[in-house]
């Protein structure tokens, strides 16, 4: 709780302060980054949209696990060569195999990796000139954009496709683009895409790859330990040879997790100070529930009415540092439940949360994009 900034005594008070206390926020879904910043800080959801489209104190980008992420601008190097790079390499190379073995409609004249690096140029060549745009006014501007993979089986899901998606997401993993403004409001899932050297000017800092790793892996440490080997090996997206090459320039020493072997930096080894008991509403996806692979220690017995099927953890309610219940928003109310007793203060402590919450959601009423049964339950009549 306090080091995530979940406590009141330890919130933050701006965006990327709040990415820094988690190392990064979840932004798959657009409604997480602006929920998880207002249960860290007192920043409003017009501040959370500048952090992110008007002052770039934070940039939105793929990183670990071929996931989005929104991380402070200064950190953006780290996150890009020590999980971007290889995430991308991976791209570039499954896109260029197609390219290749598929047939294509313009067909493409000669080798499809020099035709795709010529295809990038003209795109951000376009955003560079003209700002901000769309995917569809990028392909308008670079015609090449919609060549697309033709089906070659009568199966249901092969289907033709312009690659206009695959390679503006390839040159954000790349480093070459970053997500710009949404099409419409914060809960948009349509967004604009800009060039990276409108953030910085020379382009996205070069870093050594090894390096980027070992600081990628302290910040984690610094934040989420003590945990398991396997735990930063998921939330990277290295493999576990990898993740052990990286761990043995680390100075960490073993501790016993109740049972289960971890690892903590060897400079934190001290006991973390006690906070008062506090209450917090964390959204679909929230950095801390998704820090770990292992949460049985503080999700309890709870999974299956807060996560979707496809391993999503929806909108939880936590207190003293675990979960107890869920909530969501119908029409405009903030609506939670508890899934155990945890007494008359925890309650009065959820009830002020939300009641703090909806307020400041300003009207709106975020759906997560990956519904859980307790969410939808919730969807259905008010507490």
């Amino acid at each position: 709780m306090r080091r995530h900034a979940l406590h009141p005594s330890t919130q933050r008070s701006s965006v990327a302060e709040v990415c820094t206390a988690v190392v990064a926020l979840h932004a798959t879904d657009p409604a997480s980054v602006y929920l998880s910043a207002l249960a860290r800080s007192p920043v409003t959801l017009a501040d959370v949209s500048a952090a992110m489209y008007e002052s770039r104190s934070v940039v939105k980008m793929l990183g670990m696990r071929r996931t989005m992420f929104v991380v402070p601008t200064e950190f953006a190097q780290v996150v890009h060569a020590g999980a971007g790079l290889e995430v991308a390499r991976r791209l570039r190379s499954r896109l260029v195999k197609e390219l290749r073995e598929r047939p294509t409609e313009p067909v493409i004249d000669g080798d499809p990796a020099v035709w795709l690096a010529a295809v990038e140029q003209g795109a951000e060549q376009f955003l560079i000139e003209h700002g901000e745009a769309l995917a569809n006014d990028i392909a308008k501007a670079e015609p090449r954009l919609r060549t697309a993979l033709v089906p070659t089986t009568d199966k249901k899901w092969d289907v033709k496709q312009n690659v206009t998606s695959r390679v503006l997401t390839l040159m954000g993993a790349d480093g070459r683009l970053v997500r710009g403004q949404p099409a419409g409001t914060w809960l948009s899932r349509q967004h604009r895409w800009a060039a990276a050297r409108s953030v910085w000017p020379e382009g996205l800092p070069a870093m050594p790859e090894d390096a980027a790793r070992d600081v990628l892996a302290r910040r984690w440490l610094e934040a989420f330990g003590p945990a398991t080997v396997d735990d930063l090996k998921w939330w990277t997206g290295w493999s576990l040879g990898a993740t052990r090459k990286v761990l043995a320039g680390i100075d960490t020493v073993e501790v016993d997790m109740d049972g289960t072997p971890g690892i903590v930096l060897a400079d934190d080894t001290d006991p973390e100070p006690e906070v008062e008991p506090a209450a917090a509403l964390l959204p679909a996806l929230d950095a801390t529930p998704m820090g770990w692979q292992q949460r049985d220690w503080f999700l309890g017995p709870h999974q299956a009415e807060l996560f979707d099927r496809n391993g999503n953890i929806g909108p939880t309610v936590w207190w003293e540092g675990r979960i107890v219940g869920g909530w969501a928003v119908r029409e405009g109310d903030v609506v939670w439940e508890l899934l155990e007793d945890v007494g008359a203060d925890a309650r009065a402590a959820v009830e002020r949360a939300a009641a703090d919450l909806q307020p400041r959601l300003e009207g709106a009423s975020p759906i997560p994009s990956f519904r859980t049964p307790l969410e939808r339950r919730l969807n259905d009549h008010v507490q």
